[in-house]
């Protein structure tokens, strides 16, 4: 699988892992937990949750998941923009560190911007990181202005946005930024997340062609290209060993100029700035 590197070290496979929605309800534990060390075995390494999926019940079922494999799994997770204060931000760090049952954080993110001085959060940050509680760290839904502001107080690893065939307006600005500074941006819902959005993009004819001449399904077809998008990682969550397997044949779908003009035409990229599209 085709892998990338973060600025400020580690290298990941482009297909990660996502646990959204994940922890909520005891009943699902266990085959939530099955799936992500699935996932691992699939060499889908990058593992993404937060403190605020079920309110620490994604880490919690990410920690049961890595136990005794912490070396081959790449953790990620991201703190809520009202604990991101100086003194909030290293407190939720180790309750986060608690939860997954770990010394240390791979990558650590601001959700989004909030209140708090975005320079306070960083020097927070800055701490975990010469404590050994983080190895690096990065944000969240941040578009270019943000970003901007951000390499003005620190040097974040990458930028977690929602960026799929529908929602492709980073192209115009925010991706070829992130490009140009050799910063990996990080794809959540690469498949759409809501049912109706969703049904949208599978049910798309160009979408529905190309993966009729490919032999693969419009989920595979869509999730590879946005892996097909250079410096991009993708976390779609899955739980079903089914749709875990399909996603990671997606990684190994190789789309022609062919096959990447049509879904142009079905999903035309973006010909002037747009707000950030968010969860």
């Amino acid at each position: 699988m085709k892998s990338v590197s973060f600025p400020s070290g580690g290298t990941v496979p482009v297909l990660g892992q996502g646990t959204w929605n994940m922890g909520e309800k005891a009943s699902q534990r266990k085959d939530e937990v099955r799936a992500l060390q699935l996932g691992l075995d699939l060499d889908m390494t990058l593992i993404d949750t937060a403190e605020m999926y079920g309110e620490g019940g994604a880490e919690e079922v990410v920690g049961a998941a890595i136990a005794g494999r912490r070396d081959e799994a790449f953790v990620v997770s991201k703190v809520y923009p009202h604990n991101a204060s100086f003194e909030g931000a290293q407190a939720a760090c180790e309750r986060s560190l608690r939860r997954l049952k770990i010394d240390c954080i791979d990558l650590y993110l601001l959700h989004w911007q909030g209140h708090h001085p975005l320079a306070e959060t960083f020097d927070a940050f800055e701490t975990l990181k010469k404590a050994g509680k983080i190895k690096a760290y990065g944000v969240s839904n941040f578009d270019l202005e943000n970003m901007e502001e951000s390499m003005t107080y620190g040097a974040p690893a990458t930028n977690q946005v929602l960026y799929n065939l529908m929602k492709r307006g980073i192209e115009f600005d925010l991706l070829p930024w992130c490009r140009q500074q050799g910063m990996p941006l990080m794809a959540y819902s690469p498949l759409e997340s809501s049912g109706r959005e969703q049904a949208a993009l599978l049910e798309n004819p160009g979408l529905r062609a190309v993966a009729e001449a490919r032999g693969a399904t419009p989920a595979q077809v869509a999730l590879a290209w946005v892996l097909h998008q250079d410096g991009v990682i993708a976390i779609p969550k899955a739980v079903d060993p089914v749709h875990l397997r399909a996603n990671r044949a997606a990684a190994d779908l190789l789309l022609s100029d062919d096959d990447l003009a049509v879904l142009n035409r079905a999903f035309p990229p973006p010909r002037r700035r747009r707000a950030l599209d968010m969860r």
